[in-house]
């Protein structure tokens, strides 16, 4: 008579799974974000001034320089000038929340099982995340996107999605994505050049290639809930604006923002 009883215990990690994060792994997952908000701040600092004028290098009060040699207190949370005090940057933990904000909805991303084709997806969303965080800051602060920013938050999710891709995804979505990208782009840019003012600039064109390749990677719906998200969120917040007599009709609203918000809560729904 066969004897019947629990079944094994495995001995190791269930194939396909994940292994589960040590303490060394989440201290140095801890650190590595830590040293990234030096960075993201000296972006914000250099970029945040307005059209045609040469990047900040310091202290806007005193002058003090402000590098990643002389990062604190000017890019720490504080952002304070060491020298006057004054403030630098981006507002106090600020730029900290924002990259919370982007580590969680890495978080929420994380598929089941790890292998490579997943690993280059998360990747391009991180990277393109890290590039916006400072984008959103310098929008809000000065009305532009610029060029080094967004060329290489683009340029980078189109060779990690291409990564993706010849990892097991194959060549459909990272083709879907790039003709997404590059039809999100130009319809931005066509509004600016029919509309001018009123439309969207072409600083927005060029976040959103970058916006388009990871809502195209995911599939046509996901591009078009990315787009009306943006759009909806805008009209909320400028419809709040007008109420409170913030702004005017005719005043101009950042819209990259918007568009970085749309763009990470339709991934979140997608995944």
């Amino acid at each position: 008579m066969a004897l019947t009883g629990p079944p094994p215990t495995p001995a190791g990690p269930i194939p396909g799974t994940p292994a589960p994060a040590t303490p060394a792994g989440r201290a140095g997952a801890v650190l590595a974000v830590l040293a990234v908000v030096p960075l993201l701040r000296l972006a914000v600092l250099r970029d945040a001034v307005p059209p045609g004028q040469p990047s900040a290098a310091g202290c806007g009060a005193c002058g003090a320089p402000v590098s990643l040699r002389r990062a604190w207190p000017a890019l720490g949370p504080l952002a304070r000038c060491g020298r006057c005090r004054a403030r630098v940057g981006a507002p106090p933990f600020a730029v900290e929340l924002a990259l919370l904000g982007a580590l969680l909805v890495l978080a929420l991303l994380r598929p089941p099982a790890a292998d490579l084709e997943t690993a280059a997806e998360l990747a391009a969303v991180a990277w393109w995340l890290g590039w916006a965080v400072p984008l959103c800051f310098v929008d809000v602060a000065v009305h532009r996107l610029p060029d080094r920013l967004t060329g290489p938050a683009a340029a980078g999710t189109w060779v990690l999605l291409g990564l993706a891709a010849s990892s097991g995804a194959g060549g459909g979505p990272w083709l879907r994505a790039t003709l997404a990208g590059v039809g999100l782009a130009l319809f931005f840019a066509t509004t600016t050049l029919l509309l001018g003012r009123r439309g969207f600039g072409l600083g927005d064109a060029k976040l959103a290639l970058g916006a388009g390749l990871l809502l195209g990677w995911y599939g046509w719906p996901v591009l078009v809930a990315g787009l009306l998200l943006a759009l909806a969120l805008s009209a909320l917040v400028s419809l709040g604006l007008l109420v409170a007599r913030r702004v005017r009709w005719s005043s101009h609203v950042p819209f990259g923002p918007f568009l970085v918000l749309g763009t990470a809560a339709a991934l979140l729904l997608t995944g």
